[in-house]
């Protein structure tokens, strides 16, 4: 379906024209017309699949119809890095209309309260607000939501695993009972729909097929010690300038630091990204990232949701994630919007029942690939497979090449 079949405001379909927008994704073809049409919404789809369009383009839509100068639209987002996202394709959409929007979050150096402040009470239409950060405002007492119209919540999943429930209870307060609520998230776990019980009203519900990565992504894995994970990615991108945009995840950021200083001791253009940095650090790492002045970014799982940075060639897992989901989300980094991309896990042996959660979600399994013969034999591949029931059968013996281990004892 073509964003010219929804009926939005010429404007909207200009700018969007010039951003190279034409054909709608799965999910703006299924909640566009319905939240044109006014009802709440509870949706679900994987990262990279244009959920920020899903929701904006229709809200736009009204507020255009609407021209007034009303803090009428507010976002609810979990993290600073998405609430940026957001706030850029926003401005992108909205560049013919008389539509302003502008973000609220936590990190910076304080300097930008003032103008956070003016926002929230002199007219701006759109506000994108971290939870934490929008509370502090709150609590001063001069913020008035009695206009909004439209309030989303998206990445719910994330902001509820984060511990954002209170806030989200908080602000909900806050803001009129006659109102449209759109909730995006990537899963739809049962305290996702217990939210939405207590936010939305008679909401239509959509759901895309989630938990698999884009069919433009070719996933492998490698059966390592631990020792091993460095060697292995300086052999995956030595002599390869066609691999120019590589993000590796690291489940700590104690782990970032040491894999920045690992690789760039090999001659690697490398940089590290986490929580730790200022925000003005994180923005300028990101730039650099973009940019191809770095290769190669080392990240927590601060970045697997609700960045986008085009064309990366190669995403690594240097740990398996703790959540089979977080899988989905990093791997989502790569092979957006019909692009093709690689992504890498190393499974150590404390890793190996996780990942074989994975395969269970994604409903495939990941070639293993054998380490190189120069770095040393890995270990077994060792998963205990589920009989009917949920009981475990014994265990699935796989070498570090992915092939049943037939000489051993326990294979099935």
């Amino acid at each position: 379906m073509r964003f010219d079949e929804f009926g939005l405001d010429d404007k909207i379909l200009e700018a969007i024209s010039y951003m190279g927008y034409e054909k709608a994704s799965e999910i703006q073809e299924l909640t566009i017309p319905a939240i044109l049409d006014g009802h709440d919404i509870m949706a679900c789809a994987q990262t990279g699949t244009g959920k920020t369009a899903a929701f904006m383009l229709p809200i736009l839509d009204h507020l255009a119809a609407e021209d007034n100068h009303d803090l009428s639209t507010l976002v609810i987002v979990p993290t600073r890095e998405l609430a940026i996202q957001i706030n850029q394709q926003i401005q992108g959409f909205a560049y013919f209309l008389n539509i302003n929007s502008v973000t609220v979050y936590g990190g910076r150096d304080g300097s930008d309260w003032d103008a956070e402040s003016k926002a929230l009470t002199k007219g701006t239409n759109i506000i994108v607000a971290t939870p934490g950060k929008l509370i502090s405002h709150l609590n001063l007492g001069y913020v008035q939501f009695d206009k909004i119209k439209h309030l989303v919540l998206d990445e719910a999943d994330r902001m509820l695993d984060i511990g954002f429930y209170d806030d989200l209870m908080r602000i909900l307060s806050y803001v009129p009972d006659e109102r449209q609520t759109l909730m995006f998230s990537a899963t739809m776990p049962q305290k996702i729909r217990e939210l939405a019980s207590k936010m939305l009203k008679n909401p239509v519900e959509f759901s895309t097929a989630i938990s698999k990565p884009a069919e433009g992504v070719l996933q492998a894995a490698y059966v390592v010690h631990e020792n091993q994970k460095i060697p292995v990615i300086n052999s995956l991108i030595t002599n390869k300038p066609d691999l120019d945009s590589i993000l590796v995840f690291s489940s700590t950021k104690r782990k970032v630091t040491d894999i920045v200083k690992s690789l760039r001791k090999a001659g690697n253009s490398v940089e590290g990204i986490s929580s730790d940095l200022e925000q003005k650090e994180r923005e300028d790492v990101l730039m650099r990232f973009r940019s191809r002045r770095t290769r190669i970014l080392v990240a927590t799982d601060v970045l697997s949701r609700g960045i986008d940075i085009k064309d990366i060639n190669l995403i690594i897992n240097f740990d398996v994630p703790g959540s089979a989901e977080d899988y989905v989300h990093r791997v989502g980094r790569t092979a957006r919007a019909d692009k093709t991309g690689i992504a890498i896990s190393f499974i150590n042996e404390q890793d190996m029942e996780k990942f074989d959660r994975i395969e269970k979600l994604i409903e495939m399994e990941v070639l293993k690939i054998p380490v190189p013969p120069e770095i040393g034999e890995g270990p077994v591949y060792k998963v205990r497979p589920q009989r009917k029931g949920g009981r475990p059968q014994g265990k699935r013996n796989y070498s570090s090449g992915g092939k049943p281990n037939r000489g051993s004892s326990d294979s099935r």
